[in-house]
């Protein structure tokens, strides 16, 4: 029996290439690298707040661990996002430690993966977290987890939900595609997640994505206040647009959206593409000005460094805005 392959919404394909276009990629990337200054490791860390982070029960916050790794604390919940504590990714070694160390964890409640790739979902580093990590993922995934010892996991198609201690999970549409080995392409979804608390803050955790009309979708369904979006592994971009955002499309969706505040994310953990994170900050820099938005609804937060919330305020040394 055949086994079954999830798509985009469109019907966009992505992920997959000819040998004519890796040629001309690998061409691209020589005349960078040759005529490019590459200045990647720019994402600094902060010491975390561990006290804090360790001992909150009752304050929203955000932590960025890097990449697309979060700890995010919701309603006595420690949830963690797309674990990634690799020091090295295929060939590449990691460009800045994780923001927290895997040792200074607090436990972990519940793990949300967005899908299946390798910077998305690192087994060793799920296997070290300690805590109950009840496992919300995209349909398609449970079996393989389970097949690997994880056993509290529960599987979502796209808009359905579930709640656990006062947050509500919904799984939504992201435009991306998966694969571990080269049997399974497409065999499990993606997405992106949408938390929700009583009288706290809503907050949109999209995964990996290209540009799509469903940004849009999303925005109508939820008020949202803090969208986690990516902008990093965009170049070049006439292979990448169908499943990475640029830091403009990046902008684009937060607008879709409706969010209230902008935090980057998937960039300088790990160099995946042609893009350095400074070229990533500045464009974003530079569409933020020609877009006309506030510099303090983009929250660049460094390694280690946690977003808190008063009365769905946020706060953190990175209100002021957009620093590149």
């Amino acid at each position: 029996m055949p086994r079954r392959r999830f798509g985009n919404l469109d019907s966009i394909r992505a992920g997959k290439a000819s040998k004519a276009q890796f040629d001309r990629w690998r061409e691209d990337r020589f005349r960078k690298l040759r005529n490019k200054a590459y200045s990647i490791n720019c994402v600094p860390n902060v010491a975390p707040d561990l006290p804090f982070l360790q001992n909150n029960r009752s304050e929203p916050s955000i932590t960025w661990i890097g990449h697309s790794t979060f700890l995010i604390q919701m309603a006595g919940l420690n949830i963690v996002t797309d674990p990634v504590w690799a020091r090295r990714m295929a060939f590449q070694r990691r460009l800045a430690p994780p923001g927290i160390e895997l040792s200074d964890m607090p436990s972990v409640d519940v793990v949300l993966i967005s899908h299946s790739h390798y910077d998305h979902l690192h087994v060793s580093s799920l296997r070290r977290l300690r805590g109950p990590k009840r496992m919300i993922v995209p349909a398609g995934l449970r079996k393989k987890l389970l097949l690997r010892g994880f056993l509290q996991c529960d599987e979502m198609h796209w808009w359905e939900d579930t709640s656990l201690q006062g947050v509500k999970f919904t799984f939504v549409p992201a435009q991306h595609w998966t694969r571990r080995n080269p049997w399974d392409m497409n065999t499990s979804h993606w997405g992106g997640w949408v938390l929700q608390i009583d009288h706290g803050p809503t907050i949109y955790f999209a995964g990996d994505s290209g540009y799509f009309r469903g940004f849009q979708e999303i925005g109508r369904k939820f008020k949202i206040d803090v969208a986690l979006l990516p902008i990093g592994a965009y170049d070049p971009e006439w292979f990448m647009a169908s499943q990475h955002v640029s830091p403009e499309e990046a902008l684009q969706a937060f607008i879709d959206v409706g969010a209230k505040y902008f935090v980057p994310m998937h960039y300088g953990a790990f160099k995946l593409s042609d893009d350095t994170p400074i070229d990533a900050l500045q464009r974003l820099e530079a569409a933020r000005q020609q877009l006309g938005i506030p510099a303090e609804k983009i929250f660049l937060l460094k390694h280690g460094e946690t977003m808190r919330f008063q009365s769905n305020t946020p706060d953190t040394e990175a209100k002021d805005g957009l620093h590149t």
